[in-house]
């Protein structure tokens, strides 16, 4: 087996920074007011002389105006629950570790190819997603965490090689139990090989059984003892802002991060989206909801947020903006259009449905339908507005502009192109009509849908055009 461990050393910074890309010093806080202390600091703090640990009155002290903003774990914990979602989609093993994700991914190299490919492929989503990272590989899962915790870019393949990799590790970055990595120093026992070449029982009789376990599932010795991960039905993301927002223009940059992670969350899934809902939050718990519906599934970044975007523009904001909440419920499965192998369009040419989207975004949800087809067979009667996906096709050429009842075709007889196609119906209603229709073309050229009485071609009534 061979595991991928993403470490994630700035998850709570890079969180912060994904909304709020500050160039001044800033620096996350936690603990009470009297003994508040600096957990993380971005890049300018740290040049400023900030560290993570020291309190706030001693980093007051160094740099007087700095932006502090409040640790929040449970935004951290969502975050990294995120990201084990975006992994999900390179393998169906995937587990939590502190600070970091584990993954394996020895099936998934047939998939996606070599390691060196692989690990292109996940250094390029983490980083597009704007989380820095350490990434490594090795046979075990806790082993692949070890190697990123001290190292960028290690990958040991074998189990002979595992051991060679661990000898130099300093016990403080081991991963093992705190009370040992504690004690040992006092032992002369500092680095990772010393500890594995003593014996395990007397191990086990100066620190117990958890100190050996976990050496064990170091070296593979003991199954990892992981849970796996599996990703959420329901995609739900909210971003509370820095100020309060009154113009739907400093909307468009949180809400295309949003849209971003929905897409790297449907990745993962292998999925799609067909409707979502974006939220508004305002004062005192009010809200304005705007619903993005899509007539097919999708998950492309660049689509949805063009969609998205469409719709928001054509909202007013009755009240300043204080957050936004993304929901998405409906997450179907996505099956990419086929195309042709000799395609002929232009190379810059829209796909149908994504023109279909973007039409939709910009003139209104009902400016743009689908029409499908009834039980009745008079045509003044056969053709409605398509309500689901489920579009009943005729089986002969019909107009698409079909006029809601025939009028007189005026001019010199039409020439026939095709027909006659004869309809005799309606005895049931008291509107009986009996007809044959023919597709022809008129003396200027239009192609039309006309009839005229069985067995005639005379008296000619159009029915529809053709485009």
């Amino acid at each position: 087996m061979l595991w991928a461990c993403i470490n994630l050393p700035h998850l709570a910074m890079d969180g912060i920074l994904r909304r709020h890309p500050a160039a001044g010093p800033l620096a996350l806080v936690d603990g009470p007011a009297q003994a508040c202390t600096i957990v993380a600091v971005n890049e300018p703090a740290h040049a400023a002389g900030l560290r993570a640990g020291q309190r706030l009155g001693a980093a007051q002290a160094l740099l007087s105006k700095f932006e502090a903003i409040a640790y929040d774990r449970a935004s951290v914990d969502r975050w990294h629950r995120f990201l084990a979602a975006v992994a999900y989609r390179y393998s169906s093993e995937v587990s939590l570790l502190p600070h970091a994700i584990v993954l394996e991914v020895s099936r998934s190299m047939g998939l996606f190819g070599p390691w060196p490919r692989l690990e292109a492929r996940l250094r390029a989503d983490f980083s597009g997603l704007g989380f820095r990272h350490r990434l490594a590989a090795a046979p075990t899962p806790h082993a692949a965490q070890v190697l990123a915790t001290m190292a960028d870019g290690q990958a040991v393949l074998g189990t002979g090689a595992l051991r060679r990799a661990l000898q130099e590790v300093p016990l403080a970055g081991s991963c093992l139990p705190a009370e040992a990595i504690a004690a040992l120093p006092g032992m002369g026992i500092r680095r990772l090989g010393q500890l594995l070449a003593l014996p395990r029982d007397g191990l086990r009789r100066r620190f117990g059984a958890e100190l050996p376990a976990a050496l064990e599932r170091l070296t593979g010795e003991r199954p990892p003892g992981l849970e796996s991960y599996r990703p959420p039905d329901v995609f739900d993301l909210r971003i509370e802002l820095l100020h309060e927002v009154e113009n739907q223009s400093a909307l468009v940059f949180p809400l295309r991060r949003m849209v971003d992670d929905l897409a790297a969350y449907l990745a993962g899934r292998d999925g799609g989206v067909q409707r979502f809902l974006l939220r508004l939050e305002h004062r005192a718990g009010r809200c304005t909801e705007v619903p993005v519906g899509l007539l097919a599934p999708e998950r492309e970044g660049a689509l949805l947020f063009e969609f998205a975007r469409g719709r928001l523009e054509h909202v007013v904001l009755p009240e300043p903006v204080l957050a936004l909440r993304l929901i998405a419920r409906e997450l179907p499965a996505f099956v990419p259009a086929g195309r042709d192998l000799f395609d002929e369009r232009p190379a810059h040419a829209l796909p149908l449905g994504q023109l279909r989207e973007r039409l939709r975004a910009r003139l209104g949800e009902r400016a743009v339908y689908r029409l499908g087809g009834t039980a009745d067979p008079r045509p003044e009667r056969a053709q409605a507005v398509a309500e689901g996906a489920d579009v009943h096709h005729e089986p002969s050429p019909r107009p698409t502009w079909l006029l809601t009842h025939p009028v007189p075709l005026r001019g010199p007889p039409p020439r026939i192109l095709a027909g006659p196609e004869r309809l005799e119906t309606g005895w049931w209603d008291g509107a009986e009509a009996c007809r044959d229709y023919y597709v022809v073309e008129t003396s200027l050229g239009q192609r039309a849908w006309a009839f005229c009485p069985p067995g005639e071609q005379d008296g000619w009534m159009l029915q529809g055009w053709f485009a």
